[in-house]
């Protein structure tokens, strides 16, 4: 997620924005420095993506936020896989925190509370995260010099937005006070955010590269940033579908457990699967004001053959 803060006190809503603290001992050649001004288009167009501006409203349904926790899973459980396979490679290591950083078990508890003990079942990697996540692997294992692009992007977003986010989807959703559904935004090991940001970006800036794998990096975060907005994309399509629903009266196929995906109502929507799901057609059908006519006719017209038939 992108960076954000609180807005002042009496605000009515939470925004996002991108600004670092300075740090007088930066160069604009510094890695970090490339990224940041690097990025600010993809930060702003990621801002304006219809899923952040309503999730930052606080209109944000507990099924979209389930299905964001799934996507969520797939993304860190890909990256962390490959942090891991190059943790030892002196263009990554010094970037690697897994005790402080890593959010696969943290994602785990979170689907645990929303699925139950058997969610691994229930869930599913989307489109949109599935090229996020090959691409993530591609990346660890024919370009590894291009991870760091994939963990500042989503690290440094944690801490900093992920923040406001967390308290967002604790308010919006009723949340328990214990933190439970909301184990990702929670970075235990790490007593000070912002000093821990600040070792970060050393850590970058002090990364051995030339100039060409530095815009390279640039390049790649800014990838990462665009599948992040088509997995945004995707989640609004879902909660559009969801909010169509809830406007027609309609009960989905769907059940409410496991991955809302696998109703052909839904999947139908997102482009994903074949005819709508017959139910909700026969609803909407039955809801046309000339249907309604038709089938009032022909009640009568039964009603009528009936009592003829008892007398």
């Amino acid at each position: 997620m992108p960076s954000a803060q609180e807005s002042p006190e009496g605000g009515e809503e939470d925004t996002l924005h991108y600004e670092e603290t300075e740090d007088d001992a930066v160069s604009p050649m510094d890695l970090s420095e490339l990224l940041k001004e690097g990025t600010k288009e993809s930060h702003d167009r990621a801002e304006n993506t219809q899923f952040v501006k309503d999730f930052l409203k606080g209109r944000i349904q507990k099924e979209l936020f389930k299905l964001a926790t799934v996507a969520l899973y797939f993304t860190y459980s890909a990256l962390e896989e490959e942090m891991d396979h190059n943790k030892d490679n002196p263009l990554f290591a010094p970037l690697y925190f897994p005790v402080e950083l890593h959010r696969r078990e943290a994602l785990a508890k979170d689907l645990k509370y929303f699925y139950g003990e058997d969610w691994k079942e229930k869930i599913q990697c989307s489109e949109a995260t599935q090229q996020y996540v090959d691409r993530i692997h591609h990346v660890g294992q024919h370009e590894p010099e291009l991870l760091v692009a994939h963990a500042y992007t989503r690290y440094m977003g944690d801490l900093s937005g992920g923040q406001v986010l967390k308290k967002v989807a604790q308010r919006a959703l009723k949340l328990p006070s214990t933190e439970e559904g909301i184990q990702f935004y929670v970075f235990d090991n790490i007593s000070n955010a912002q000093q821990f940001k600040q070792l970060y970006r050393a850590r970058m800036n002090a990364l051995d590269l030339d100039k060409n794998t530095k815009e390279r990096i640039v390049e790649e975060a800014n990838k990462a940033f665009r599948f992040n907005m088509q997995v945004f994309d995707e989640l609004d399509k879902v909660g559009r579908s969801l909010a169509e629903a809830a406007q027609d009266g309609g009960v989905p196929v769907h059940d409410g457990k496991g991955d809302i995906r696998k109703c052909p109502y839904y999947a139908d929507k997102l482009g994903t699967a074949g005819p709508s799901c017959p139910f909700h057609a026969a609803v909407g059908l039955a809801r046309q004001p000339l249907v309604q006519l038709v089938l009032a006719a022909c009640m009568a017209v039964a009603a009528g053959a009936a009592a003829w038939y008892i007398l």
